[in-house]
């Protein structure tokens, strides 16, 4: 038998795999910083043994509650996920499984490789709809990927027959790379936004130019890492103070963003140990207002209506009033742009109220919840 992880986004450390019965492993840190929960590796040579992997530090994990009720994800291929027998005791996180061929893969979430990446990118700018341009480098030397996608054959006229300017929204996905659900999420997002017999992605470029960054951590992501980029920045905390020395991913985006606009914005994240959908607002910035709390409320219940895998009733407290971290992208945009920005949650469970036995919250999923959003700006886009 062998554990491997040397390959695009794998992580884990092998103490031990002489025996079936007590496969002993670590999950290792993301570079230069303390987080770590995310976990993906190989197994090789144990067909029809009945295996017991013991992830040996999950109780120091960045977020040991999220262990309670979880499952791991496994596969053969790297394309069909499903869930298999997992129990957190004696802060172990414990695998059990006998695999039906001589090589399987485990992970927290179904991963999201960046060769992938490249190829959904490379897929999407073929559309007359897309203008693909290169942000700049992350500290590894990877390309910021941003796409535009607009339709200039598309406008919305006035009573005076002039063409009305279009709204600038943007949506961005996996500032922390090991919630790949995220980038699931944009695919479903992107297939619907680019489809041009689709009357709902007709009327939407009718009226807004769409700037959508798929992956907002190249280096994060290749690494196989929870939270952070290559020097153990955390993109989510770094929207102030953002650099080309530590964060050029969010400095990148940043400064394209002012040079664009903003009238919406949705940050799509996951979450570790709430089993539900969910969508956090910048209820705390100085100046938040009955506008602000309209357009939020008017997404969620929009939203909830259209998707009955999304809810409103759990989620993140509420920041009381002006107490907002501007280093957060929800957080700095809302405030900066005075417009409606939120992040978006799914689970790395499955959800408690639409549950899912074989696969749990699986990557169609996060697709298909990717569709409904679509649908979601569409019926609010007029008020942004």
């Amino acid at each position: 038998m062998h554990i491997s992880s040397d390959f695009d986004g794998g992580n884990i450390e092998c103490l031990a795999c002489e025996k079936a019965d007590d496969i002993q492993l670590n999950i290792r840190l993301d570079n230069q910083s303390e987080f770590y929960q995310w976990f993906y590796f190989r197994l090789t040579g144990a067909q029809g043994q009945a295996c017991r992997l013991r992830l040996m530090n999950a109780a120091d994990s960045a977020y040991a509650d999220g262990w309670e009720g979880y499952q791991a994800v496994a596969s053969y291929d790297r394309e069909h996920w499903f869930r298999v027998e997992t129990e957190y005791s004696n802060g172990e996180l414990v695998i059990n499984h006998r695999p039906l061929q001589n090589s399987v893969y485990y992970a927290y979430f179904a991963p999201y490789t960046m060769e992938r990446h490249h190829d959904f990118i490379a897929a999407v700018s073929q559309s007359n709809r897309v203008s693909y341009e290169r942000l700049g480098a992350t500290l590894d030397g990877q390309d910021m990927d941003l796409l535009t996608v607009s339709d200039p054959e598309l406008q919305l006229i006035d009573e005076e027959g002039n063409g009305t300017p279009k709204k600038p929204l943007w949506v961005i996905a996996r500032q922390h790379p090991g919630e790949t659900m995220a980038e699931w999420w944009m695919e479903g997002f992107l297939d619907r936004l680019l489809d041009q017999d689709d009357p709902v992605s007709r009327e939407c470029l009718r009226r807004a130019n769409f700037f959508v960054v798929p992956n907002m951590n190249p280096d994060g992501s290749r690494r196989g890492h929870l939270r952070t980029n290559a020097c153990g920045a955390n993109l989510n905390r770094e929207w102030i103070g953002a650099s080309m020395e530590r964060s050029p991913e969010v400095y990148l985006v940043r400064e394209k963003m002012k040079a664009t606009g903003c009238d919406f914005c949705l940050d799509v994240h996951g979450d570790e140990a709430l089993p539900y959908n969910f969508i956090a607002g910048g209820e705390g910035i100085e100046s938040w207002n009955d506008r602000h709390q309209n357009l939020l409320d008017t997404f969620k219940d929009t939203l909830a209506r259209i998707s009955p895998d999304f809810q409103t009733e759990h989620g993140y407290p509420i920041d009381p009033p002006k107490s907002a971290d501007l280093q957060k992208c929800t957080d700095y945009i809302a405030e900066t742009f005075d417009c409606l920005s939120m992040t978006l949650e799914m689970p790395f469970k499955d959800t408690i109220d639409t549950p899912d036995e074989l696969e749990g919250w699986s990557p169609e999923r996060c697709r298909q919840l990717g569709r409904a959003n679509l649908d979601a700006i569409f019926q609010m886009i007029d008020q942004l």
